[in-house]
């Protein structure tokens, strides 16, 4: 199975530049290479912190010894959310975490993550891929001395656990929630504390009642940390996060320092883990919402309309907000966002979510 791997991911680096193979074998006498991968997730969570393993176990590999990576979780070499500085001053080679995490450095990062009401999976893709999205993600990060890439999507989440219920807007003012991103600025414009916690620390603050409210990610995730032991509510559509995106960062000058059969493993690498973890996510999330419901006896509560119209609108001022702000990286990067946004929403309303809106409908089938 090694060498079949082996043999895919080189050969999607080589579907990239003809010259990888070629370049493969004159390159071991350069040496072996080992570089440190700090992540924001515990040490093999599943999903995301298996993925960073599977990630480095595959770039080792492919490399056949010769760029191995050693994954680190959080609070291990560095604290979670010092990840992205780890690697800006050197004391780390690359990071797992997802980019919404560091609006401290840029609000405009928000974007290649997720954004509410925003761009699905799929969505997400073709911005990234053939609407400018990445050379914007470049751009962005060039700033820091960075080179990022996804590697895989949670997909549509869940809307969080809550102790108390949601039946209107007014429900929420008050309430003390862990929540990331534009999300989280928006739910402060209808009166809730929102803050942001790694997922290790997060059940303990909700057991304790530090917090009355968190999402994190969906059922396979959730499940994995127990909230439904210390929440009562497990609420839907998760319209802060439709397509939440890992990314695998790395220090720019070190990756153009590799070999360019390297660089292009890596990259290689980093394009099949986002699949992996994407489809793994899609896998996952069904058998453990069953588990979750039956044998835990969650209560599912979907968010009344009400509420999500103005939560939208919400999210749409703090966009509006970020896009005006007077940075120009951030004014670009929304302004192509909100163009793509269009475009796609047109297309899938009569594609993706008229084929959905059809599979509902009473017939039989099988």
């Amino acid at each position: 199975m090694a060498i079949k791997r082996r043999a895919l991911i080189k050969g999607a680096a080589a579907g990239a530049a003809a010259s990888a193979a070629a370049l493969a074998t004159p390159a071991l006498a350069q040496g072996r290479i080992e570089w440190r991968m700090v992540t924001t997730w515990p040490k093999n969570f599943p999903g995301q912190g298996t993925s960073a393993e599977r990630f480095a176990k595959a770039v080792g590999e492919a490399s056949d010894g010769r760029l191995t990576i050693k994954v680190f979780g959080a609070g291990e070499l560095v604290p979670a959310f010092e990840s992205f500085d780890a690697v800006t001053r050197g004391a780390a080679d690359c990071f797992h975490a997802s980019p919404y995490y560091w609006i401290n450095k840029s609000k405009a990062t928000n974007f290649f993550s997720t954004v509410p009401f925003g761009l699905v999976t799929s969505e997400l893709a073709a911005w990234m891929n053939f609407e400018g999205g990445q050379e914007l993600w470049d751009e962005l990060y060039d700033q820091f001395g960075l080179k990022g890439w996804h590697g895989g999507s949670t997909g549509v989440q869940m809307g969080g656990w809550f102790n108390k219920e949601v039946r209107s807007p007014d429900d929420v003012k008050g309430m003390k929630m862990r929540i990331p991103g534009i999300g989280g600025e928006a739910l402060r414009k209808l009166g809730m504390t929102t803050i942001n916690l790694p997922g290790g620390e997060i059940f303990a603050a909700l057991q304790s009642g530090a917090i009355d409210a968190t999402e994190w990610v969906g059922p396979w995730n959730d499940l994995a940390f127990g909230f439904y032991k210390v929440a009562k509510f497990y609420y839907w559509p998760g319209m802060h996060e439709p397509g939440t995106q890992i990314e695998i960062t790395f220090d720019k000058k070190k990756l153009l320092a590799l070999p360019k059969d390297l660089q292009l493993i890596v990259a290689a690498c980093c394009r099949a883990e986002n699949e992996l973890l994407t489809s793994e996510f899609n896998s996952r999330n069904g058998a453990a919402l069953e588990t979750l419901v039956r044998q835990h006896k969650v209560q599912l509560r979907r968010f009344p309309n009400d509420f999500l119209k103005v939560y939208g609108e919400a999210c749409g001022q703090v966009i509006a907000e970020m896009r005006d702000s007077g940075d120009a990286i951030t004014k670009k990067v929304t302004e192509s966002f909100l163009k793509s946004r269009r475009e796609l929403m047109a297309w899938n309303r009569i594609s993706e979510q008229g084929f959905m809106n059809a599979r509902l409908l009473d017939y039989k089938f099988g």
